[in-house]
This record gives C-alpha cells, structure tokens and sequence, in this order.
C-alpha cells in the first residue's frame, strides 16, 4: 500500500541515490586514479612511500614475439638490480608489462587494465607504431606519463597533441637521413631501392632516405606487414636495377628479403635498419624459414646497418659489461642479447627521470623532469636526447656501421640531426661510462 511513510522512505532513498551519482559522475571527470589529471599534489595512482608502479605492453606471445618479448625481461632486470641497491629516493619499482600480442585490440585492452585496474603510475616503453598509437589518444586524455615508447615513429613527437608521450630512440627519419647521406657520399653512382614496410614507418624513412638520395632512387616496394610473401617486391627491386638496396623494416622481414633474394640470384648491397638488423635474430629467422637450409646470419655479412646502443657482443665496451651484471645477478637462465640491453637501457632513462622528479613525484613532476632536464641525460645511448618542452624526440643519432659475423665494425663516428633540413653533423662530446654502483646520476638541468 502506498502509505504516507513509505513515500517518505522512498523520497530519502532517490535522495541518497542521487548523491551517489553525482559522487561518481564526479569521480569519473577524474583522471585514473580520482584525482583531476591536471591538478598537481594528491593521491597519485601507482604511488606509495615505499613503491612506484611502472606498465608496459609487449608482444610476448605471436608473431612479433622473437626478440621483442626479450625486452621487457632486461627492463625488469634492470629495474631488480636498482631495487636491490634502494631503489629511488627510497621506493621500490614495480614493473608490470602485459602481453599484447602485437595485435592493436589486443593493447587497448591490456593498456587499459594496466591504468584502470594496476593504476600505473607511467608508462613505458610500450612496443609498437600500430599497437602504441591505439593507445596514445587513451594515455594521453588519461595523463598518463607515457615515456620512451619503443618505436621510431614520429608520432611520439607532438608535444601540443600529446603532452604525455616521448620518443626514445632514434626516429625512422632522421635514421634514414644519416643512411642516406652516408649512401650518397660513398655510393654515389649506386641505383638505390628502398624495402619499406607500408605503414608510418616505411613512410618516415621514405622522408628522410630521399632528403640524400631522390635522384639515386630508381624503385621503392613496399610490404604489408602480416603478408609473408615478398616476392614481388624484391623481383621489382631487381628488375629496375637497383644495385644497393635500403630496408626499414622489421626483423622477420630482413630474413624474407634476403631468403628471396637467394632464390632471385639477386645480390645487391643491402642496408637495414638498426630495428631489422640483429645477427642473432635474423639468423633465428633464417633457420626457421628456410627450415635448416640457412643455418646462421651468414647472409648479412658486409650488410650496412646503424648503432645507437653498445652490442652485447662488445664484451669491452663498459656499459655492455655493466649490463652483464646486471644480467647474471637479476635476469633470468637465458643469454643476454641486444634486445635485453635495449630494456636495459630504456629503464636507466626512466630512473634518470624518476629521480628528476623528486622524492616526491607526481605525474604532472615527471613529465616536467623530462621537458627540462631529459637533454643532459647521459647513459648507454650513443647521441644526446632532443627532449624540451617544444620537442619530445628521442635520441640525436646514429652511428654507421657494417655486420661482421655475429659482430660490428665501425663505418663513420656517431652522426647528430633532427628532422627535416636540419645539417648532419658528428657528436663531438666524448662516449659516456657508467657509475661504479651502476645507478644513474641524477641529471642537473
């Protein structure tokens, strides 16, 4: 029966109801964690005085699984072996990293349980152009610190668009830039072909290749990514008589190339691109495809390639030998490779920053640490960071180098540029060491 009392109850209840959603209407304006994403001070997601949660997303299972899924592993080493010496400024690195399969869906989903259900405090270093910009609008709306995404595209680099996100090696351009010249002032007389994977990344180091090289270029193919049959693209690299031949692409794509270039008799000079051209990987590669009639990376000797990192196969380089360390008293069973210094040395960046921002960081602090002293950062990396708060690009440069074996040698010192007409030129400053206790020292700009 509806009695006056119960129209009472009821009145009090909507009443209670509607406080409630005004609460979570108001909860949810909040960026990840409760807090307004632009206010500074509060609760910050991810944060305790003991700890800091850090995400990330990688394929660790799929087809781009070889050698990408080793990255994450010499991150966590890296970060242990911080963590067993204090940590910084007292807190302990949480390192969460999720399989995205190299699948685009696949990382908005993992992306978002790491903001919404692990409340990461950053993210970083997260894998990928086609996967990392499906998850760049979400991170940055979210204020999310997006740090050193593992990818050379220039879409990390839109500090007005994206203020939370950051390059962190070199980009594809300004790799194909110092190729390019490098191909021009040596090769002079070579009829170029470019091997492009058919997304941001082929078309960034068509820009920069052609910045040197246009009246040299007599053929550019491209490939879909996923579509293991090269073929056409490699006969129509040979039927223009293209006699040095430049690939940006990925690793899986280097062994396709060079397997169907065998089969064409087709024997141009190749360059790669530092993200195609692991030996060790590639020579996985070759075996599997193949199946057992290419045995190592044998293919690739005397292939031109770029350096931006000391190789785990410079046993005497210092910061290879601190990464070994590292390795043996933090990583896992398995050899230490290129892919595992790169984790390595994307997470002595991110303890630079962390330690930039205080012993009392906030997100909003740690993108302002990276704006403001990321350029004076010093590591393992071979050119200076362009870091300020007009440009979130990564690492300056490159060197250029030739694959000897499972090693390198050496073709020019290190070359510095930034995009566009800017003028290649060489690194004067000296290679940095590492600390004693291997733990960065905190940058002073």
């Amino acid at each position: 029966m509806d009695t006056v009392g119960s129209r009472r109850r009821l009145r009090g209840r909507a009443a209670v109801l509607a406080v409630v959603a005004v609460v979570a209407l108001l909860a949810s304006a909040c960026g990840a964690g409760g807090r307004p994403s632009g206010e500074e001070g509060g609760a910050q997601p991810g944060l305790t005085p003991q700890s800091v949660k850090v995400g990330a997303h990688f394929p660790l299972t799929g087809v781009a699984s070889p050698g990408y899924s080793d990255i994450p592993t010499g991150t966590k080493a890296y970060f242990d072996y911080v963590n067993a010496h204090g940590g910084v400024h007292g807190r302990q690195i949480e390192y969460v990293f999720r399989d995205d399969a190299y699948n685009p869906t696949q990382t908005s989903q993992v992306v978002n349980e790491l903001v919404l259900q692990d409340q990461v405090f950053a993210m970083l270093g997260g894998l990928g152009t086609p996967t990392h910009s499906a998850v760049l609008d979400y991170l940055n709306s979210e204020g999310v610190p997006d740090l050193f995404v593992s990818s050379g595209s220039l879409l990390w680099d839109q500090p007005e668009r994206n203020p939370q996100t950051f390059g962190w090696q070199p980009d594809y351009e300004i790799e194909a830039k110092i190729i390019g010249k490098y191909v021009a002032e040596n090769f002079p007389q070579a009829k170029v072909g470019l091997f492009l994977q058919d997304d941001d990344l082929g078309r960034d180091a068509e820009i920069g290749g052609r910045r040197f090289l246009d009246r040299q270029i007599v053929a550019a193919e491209r490939y879909t990514p996923g579509n293991t049959d090269v073929a056409p693209q490699i006969a129509a690299l040979q039927a223009a008589g293209a006699d040095f031949v430049i690939g940006f692409n990925v690793p899986s794509y280097t062994a396709l190339s060079q397997l169907q270039s065998l089969r064409l008799n087709y024997d141009p000079q190749w360059a790669y691109s530092n993200i195609g051209s692991d030996p060790a990987l590639v020579g996985s590669l070759l075996a599997r495809f193949s199946e057992g009639a290419v045995t190592d990376a044998g293919l690739l000797d005397g292939v031109i390639t770029t350096e931006y990192l000391p190789s785990v196969e410079a046993a005497g380089d210092p910061w290879t030998q601190l990464f070994t360390r590292v390795w043996q008293e933090h990583g896992t069973d398995a050899e230490l490779t290129n892919f595992r210094i790169y984790g390595m040395a994307e997470a002595y960046a991110f303890v630079q920053a962390l330690q930039a921002a205080g012993p009392d960081p906030t997100r909003e602090g740690l993108v302002a640490a990276v704006e403001q002293s990321g350029a004076q950062m010093e590591g393992p990396w071979l050119a200076p960071y362009r870091y300020s708060e007009q440009s979130h690009a990564g690492i300056s440069g490159v060197k250029i180098s030739r694959i000897v074996g499972a090693g390198t040698e050496d073709l020019t010192p290190v070359q510095v540029t930034d995009n566009g007409d800017a003028p290649i030129t060489p690194h004067p400053g000296p290679a940095s060491t590492p600390p004693a206790n291997g733990i960065p020292v905190p940058p002073t700009g």
